[in-house]
C-alpha cells in the first residue's frame, strides 16, 4: 500500500499530544515517517507543533465526520491513540473507511475492541483494507507471545497471560478509559472462559505466578482481565484465555493517590519496568513466550510504528479487522523489536 513518496509516509496520529500519543509521533519520525498530528485540543496541537516542525496540526474532534476528514486528508494511515475508546474508535475507523486507508489504535478497553470486531470485520474487508485494534502494551503484544508460543499448534486448551509489572502509574487516559469500562460492564469484571466473555459479579481470585527469572515466583491478581481475551480468541481456537496482574500493580491502578508516570529519561519513559510472561497449554503440554521492557506506554511506539510500517508495505496475512497474531508473522514481528523489548521463548 506504500509508496516512497512523503504522503505515502505520512500518518495521521489522533491524540498526538497525549502521553501515549507523544511517544508514537516521536517512534514515527525517528523510523523516517511524517506525522500528522491530530485531536481536538487546538492549543496543545499548536505547543506540539511548535517543538517538532512538519505538516500542520489538525483539529479534529470525533463527533465530527468532516474535521476527521479533514485531518485523515492526504495521510496513509492513521493511528488512534485518543481514549476513552468507546467513544473514538468507531468516529476514527469511518473516517478511515471514507478516506480508504488503514486503522490502527491502541485501545486497551475489552468492551471497545470487542465492538470493533463485531461492528467492522465485513466492512473493512469489503473495503480490502486493515483495521487492527489494542494494538499496543494490552491487547497487541499479549497476542503477539501466544501466537508466537502456540508455534506450529493449531489450538490449545488454555491461554494465560501473567503481566509482571514493577508499579503501575496510570495516565489520566487510562483512568477515563477505565471508568467508561466499568460502568459498560456495570462494575462487572470479564473473563473468557468456555469460549465466550462471562461478566461475573464474584471477587477474582489472587495467585502466585512463575515468572521467568528475575521476577521469579509473584503474587498475582487472577483473572485481572484485558483485552488479550478479545484479540487472541478472535484467531486462535483456545477456549480458555485468562490475564493476570501482579498485586502491586493492580493495588497502583486502584489507588486515586498513584500519581502518573514520570519521566526518567531523555526520551521521557519512566522507570518502571514489565514482564509479560504468554503460557498456553494443550493436553500435558505447555508452551511460552516472555517479552520484558521499560515503561508500558512508551512501548506501545514501537509496537504501533512496526504495525504500521508493515501494513503499509504489505507484510500482512489478511485485510478486515484482525489483530496482531493474525495479521503479522509474530515471532518476526517481536524480533523486529529486539531494541525496545528482550523477547526469550
Amino acid at each position: 500500500m506504500g509508496t516512497s513518496t512523503e504522503s505515502g509516509r505520512t500518518v495521521a496520529v489522533f491524540g498526538a499530544y497525549g502521553h501515549t500519543g507523544r511517544f508514537v509521533v516521536a517512534e514515527l519520525r525517528d523510523r523516517g515517517y511524517v506525522p500528522l498530528p491530530s485531536g481536538r485540543d487546538a492549543a496543545e496541537l499548536r505547543a506540539l507543533a511548535a517543538s517538532h516542525p512538519g505538516p500542520g496540526p489538525r483539529t479534529a474532534s470525533a463527533d465530527d465526520p468532516a474535521s476527521l476528514d479533514r485531518a485523515l486528508s492526504g495521510a496513509a494511515a492513521v493511528v488512534n491513540c485518543a481514549g476513552p475508546f468507546a467513544s473514538t474508535a468507531a468516529p476514527l475507523i469511518e473516517a478511515a473507511l471514507r478516506a480508504g486507508i488503514p486503522y490502527v489504535d491502541v485501545a486497551a478497553e475489552v468492551e471497545a475492541n470487542l465492538d470493533t470486531f463485531t461492528h467492522y470485520t465485513d466492512r473493512a474487508r469489503a473495503a480490502d483494507t486493515v483495521v487492527l485494534p489494542a494494538m499496543a502494551f494490552y491487547g497487541g503484544l499479549g497476542d503477539l507471545l501466544v501466537t508466537t508460543a502456540m508455534g506450529d499448534w493449531t489450538a490449545a486448551d488454555e491461554a494465560h497471560v501473567a503481566y509482571g509489572l514493577s508499579g503501575w502509574h496510570p495516565t489520566p487516559g487510562t483512568r477515563a478509559a477505565g471508568a467508561v469500562s466499568r460502568r459498560r460492564r456495570q462494575g462487572r469484571r470479564v473473563t473468557y472462559r468456555n469460549g465466550a466473555l462471562e461478566y461475573r459479579d464474584d471477587a477474582p481470585p489472587t495467585l502466585e505466578w512463575a515468572f521467568p527469572e528475575p521476577l521469579g515466583v509473584r503474587s498475582v491478581i487472577g483473572e485481572f482481565t484485558m483485552a488479550d481475551v478479545v484479540t487472541v480468541p478472535s484467531h486462535l481456537r483456545i477456549p480458555d484465555v485468562r490475564t493476570h496482574m501482579t498485586v502491586e500493580a493492580a493495588r497502583d491502578l486502584a489507588s486515586p493517590d498513584t500519581p502518573a508516570p514520570a519521566a526518567s529519561d531523555a526520551r521521557g519513559r519512566s522507570d518502571q519496568t514489565f514482564l509479560v510472561d504468554a503460557v498456553v497449554r494443550s493436553g500435558g503440554e505447555e508452551r511460552r513466550a516472555a517479552a520484558s521492557g521499560r515503561d508500558i506506554y512508551a512501548v506501545t511506539a514501537p509496537l504501533v510504528v512496526e504495525a504500521v510500517h508493515r501494513i503499509l508495505t504489505g507484510r500482512t496475512r489478511t485485510t478486515g479487522v484482525a489483530s496482531a497474531g493474525a495479521l503479522f508473522d509474530a515471532p518476526d514481528f517481536l524480533d523486529a523489536l529486539s531494541g525496545h523489548l528482550t523477547v526469550t521463548r
